[in-house]
């Protein structure tokens, strides 16, 4: 009687140890199911890996041309240089119309298709963005309908698109959107989970996507969140002679960047970034970063490196900015890559 009891509470002592050990796997008020989609949204953002945007193409405002022509074929010789994805920057605000239920044109629609079964041919990870969407960022409150319209037509369009397609709510929330991108992403992202209630979506903060405004996004309870920071700093050398920025940073030439004083405050920001999303159970995405062509050369690549340094440092998977225009890595006139940026950005493979 004494042996069949001890070993009824040797057994009992067992499976309370056993259950212990599974209770503290999972985090306080996390189920298993949730812990499991937390860490299939961190491998989705480590597939997206290293990509180029395919900026000043389709997000240029309609019947312009910002002179650069992108074809398909250019799409297989990013994945044979060794890119994982391409993010592709859409102005769906020209092309969806102004009235309820604001209806993106199907020409329009079509263009994009072929981008996409393009890139799935290619086996490219594809970022889909809202880009330069100029009255949502004026206007947030007037335009927050159609926003959230458009986003439906898109998610519903792609639906049936494999994990390879990741969607991105919008590009650099700025201006007056800054006091409603918390409310607003939200309409966006609910119109998005109506048709896709898994796929991996990309929201970053505010002020052009601004690591030092991280403390300020407020994201839902959606473990298939990736969150997108930008990188330009210093902004007086990334953007000097540029003809969009300010005057004063339009005049700069000849600015070198590298000293050891830039390079700490460069791996301090990547740093933040990284540090805020492991205190939220966030991936990191480096949706855009470049030095524009007007830098000294050098520095241009020594900047490159710096910040794919640091970003992979940090498991961040990131995106440069961008193919073929003025930050570009290929040069469309002699049909080549440019070897010095392409090092930079591909030093490890």
């Amino acid at each position: 009687m004494m042996n069949t009891l001890g070993r009824w509470i040797r057994f009992t002592v067992l499976l309370v140890a056993l259950a212990g050990s599974t209770l503290a796997a999972v985090e306080p008020n996390e189920s298993p199911n949730e812990e499991t989609q937390r860490d299939d949204i961190f491998e989705a953002n480590r597939r997206l890996g290293r990509g180029v945007n395919l900026g000043n193409f389709l997000e240029v405002p309609r019947n312009d041309n910002w002179g650069v022509e992108i074809v398909e074929s250019h799409l297989k010789l990013i994945r044979q240089a060794g890119f994982d994805s391409i993010r592709i920057p859409v102005k769906w605000s020209d092309y969806a119309a102004t009235e309820a239920p604001y209806t993106i044109e199907p020409a329009f629609f079509a263009r994009v298709d072929r981008w996409l079964d393009r890139a799935e041919q290619e086996t490219l990870n594809v970022v889909l963005n809202i880009h330069h969407y100029d009255g949502l960022d004026s206007q947030p409150q007037s335009h927050a309908e159609r926003f959230s319209a458009i986003w439906k037509q898109i998610a519903e369009r792609y639906r049936s698109r494999g994990d390879w397609l990741y969607f991105e709510l919008h590009n650099e929330p700025h201006d007056e959107l800054n006091d409603h991108w918390n409310d607003i992403l939200r309409q966006g992202l609910a119109a998005v989970r109506a048709s896709n209630p898994t796929r991996p979506v990309i929201v970053g903060p505010t002020r052009w996507n601004n690591i030092a405004t991280l403390p300020q996004l407020d994201l839902p309870a959606d473990p298939n969140l990736i969150v997108t920071v930008h990188m330009y700093n210093p902004h007086e050398f990334t953007h000097q002679g540029a003809s969009w920025a300010g005057p004063r940073v339009r005049a700069i030439r000849g600015r070198t960047w590298g000293s050891e004083e830039e390079r700490a405050a460069l791996a301090k920001e990547i740093r933040q970034a990284s540090e805020w999303g492991k205190s939220h159970s966030r991936p990191i995405f480096l949706g855009e970063f470049g030095a524009y062509g007007a830098a000294p050369q050098e520095s241009r690549v020594r900047w490159t490196r710096a910040v794919v340094e640091e970003a992979e440092r940090h498991q961040m998977s990131w995106a440069y900015w961008e193919f073929a225009a003025g930050f570009g890595l290929y040069d469309p006139d002699k049909k080549q890559w440019r070897s010095d940026l392409m090092g930079a950005l591909m030093q490890s493979r």
